[in-house]
């Protein structure tokens, strides 16, 4: 889980709320502008929707660690 959240902000993780990947995934989540979206907006954002952004870096976590696990070969 923690994995997936120092790459998603990465280059950005002084200031998440100025990295072009979230602010387009909140754009696309909650149909703000990505333009528009300043640290208010960005923290307003992660604390109203930490549930759902808690299950789904735990999600990302899994999927990462299941690409990482070594194949069965036959």
């Amino acid at each position: 889980m923690l994995g997936a959240l120092w790459r998603l902000s990465r280059g950005y993780r002084l200031c998440p709320w100025r990295s072009p990947y979230l602010r387009w995934r909140i754009e696309t989540y909650q149909g703000w502008h990505a333009e528009n979206i300043g640290p208010a907006d960005f923290w307003k954002f992660a604390w109203t929707r930490r549930t759902e952004l808690l299950r789904f870096l735990k999600w990302a976590g899994r999927m990462e660690a299941a690409t990482r696990r070594p194949k069965d070969i036959p």
